[in-house]
């Protein structure tokens, strides 16, 4: 028997907020996270991009400094984002054999490699913390909101790129209709604004090199569209059978009511032109909610602002809704946030959540000249869904070919 899954709690660090209400609001109201870079390295390293979406609230701010010192700054914005999703939830008291983590992050330490690295070879070998290996591994944030919530069901971590986040809230779905756990706390973290990738992203033009307008950088969708703006942070949402959520009188945002994973098997970096991976991930998630696409009220694109990956997407779409597409409201979200990488899925299906709680698809910004190849419905002001049942498709796809989707039902 099909189990209904669903949420009743999110947390979210991130370049619009430090928290998620705060991060949603900033987002309804236009707001743009990304911000001229103003660390030394910057101008000592002469970087082709100046400007990142950093993320607003800073971990020395909300953590104690024992934690900082011994986590790798993924870690430290997923204790954050897991421990806000967790009293937002209410604080559940399941067996900590009952509770378990899918957690994801498409890079994982890099900024503690890469000191681990500069330490190595100025100081030597003793100077290099007995810690690094631990902070540096990718399921080392995982580990900590598992250790941090006391989960002893299972802490996995998924590494799927940028879809990373969204499959990990697929495989929280999954692990709960298997009875894996009662409670699952899903989500993804990354912190990767360092000189190495923005040098590299860079190198391979993915990134945008709007230096001079940060704030209008990310521009999905528009003709003149130039790449993808760098950000960090992480989002959690805490998911629970349905049964479990009533039984201790859980407040619920949402339904998870299906994912899809697919893979391109086309490129390392470069997605299926024809975009006929994403297509069978969303249509896999559609059938797993029991839906079709005439149900869909609302899309979360994954639109990074890369002139290949946005038509790729809209191909997909097309594939998928055929002219219907057209007019169903979509939102951009990373033309304010930036892009998350292994954390943006979480944070984009935390947006999707609350798009069908308020009835309202968030507006994408810094659209000058709509694409006449992507003629979707998206707006530079909110736009209303409606009375009735809401059903959303959340849309993540990753560097190796990866797809992730996730539908996500009112309730």
């Amino acid at each position: 028997m099909t189990k209904k899954i669903v949420v009743t709690g999110i947390g979210a660090s991130t370049p619009l907020g430090g928290t998620a209400p705060d991060s949603w609001d900033a987002l309804l109201a236009g707001e743009s996270g990304a911000r001229s870079l103003t660390h030394e390295w910057v101008e000592e390293l002469q970087l082709p991009v100046t400007f990142a979406a950093e993320a607003k609230v800073r971990p020395d701010q909300v953590l104690e400094r024992v934690e900082i010192k011994r986590l790798d700054p993924v870690a430290q914005f997923s204790i954050i984002a897991a421990r806000e999703a967790w009293a937002d939830a209410g604080a559940p008291e399941p067996e900590p054999e009952r509770l378990g983590v899918d957690w994801a992050t498409g890079i994982g330490g890099l900024w503690t490699l890469l000191d681990a690295w500069d330490t190595l070879k100025e100081k030597g070998p003793r100077r290099v913390l007995p810690m690094t290996v631990p902070m540096l591994m990718p399921n080392a944030a995982g580990a900590a909101v598992s250790m941090t919530l006391n989960a002893r069901a299972f802490a996995r971590t998924d590494v799927a790129a940028c879809a990373s986040s969204t499959e990990s809230i697929s495989n929280a779905y999954d692990h709960l209709q298997q009875g894996l756990a009662d409670v699952v706390i899903a989500g993804g973290s990354e912190s990767c604004v360092h000189p190495i990738t923005l040098a590299s992203f860079s190198s391979m033009q993915a990134l945008s090199r709007r230096n001079d307008d940060p704030a209008t950088a990310s521009r999905p969708y528009d003709v003149s569209r130039d790449g993808f703006v760098m950000g960090e942070g992480a989002a959690a949402l805490v998911l629970e059978t349905e049964e479990h959520a009533k039984a201790r009188g859980a407040r619920i945002y949402a339904e998870i009511a299906g994912g899809g994973v697919t893979s391109d098997s086309y490129h390392i970096t470069a997605p299926d032109p024809e975009g006929w991976g994403a297509a069978r991930a969303m249509r896999a998630a559609l059938e797993q909610a029991g839906a079709s696409a005439d149900d869909v009220t609302h899309i979360n694109a994954h639109a990074t602002s890369t002139p290949v990956g946005d038509i790729a997407e809209y191909k997909a779409l097309l594939a998928v809704f055929g002219d219907r597409v057209h007019g169903i409201p979509l939102s951009a979200t990373k033309a304010s946030h930036g892009h998350l990488l292994g954390g943006t899925g979480a944070l984009e299906a935390i947006f999707a959540i609350l798009s069908v709680r308020d009835r309202v698809a968030p507006p994408t910004i810094n659209i000058t000249e709509l694409d006449p190849e992507i003629p979707l419905s998206v707006g530079a002001q909110t736009q209303p869904l409606g009375d009735g049942d809401q059903l959303v498709i959340s849309n993540s796809f990753g560097f190796g070919g990866h797809n992730a989707v996730v539908a996500i039902r009112s309730v």
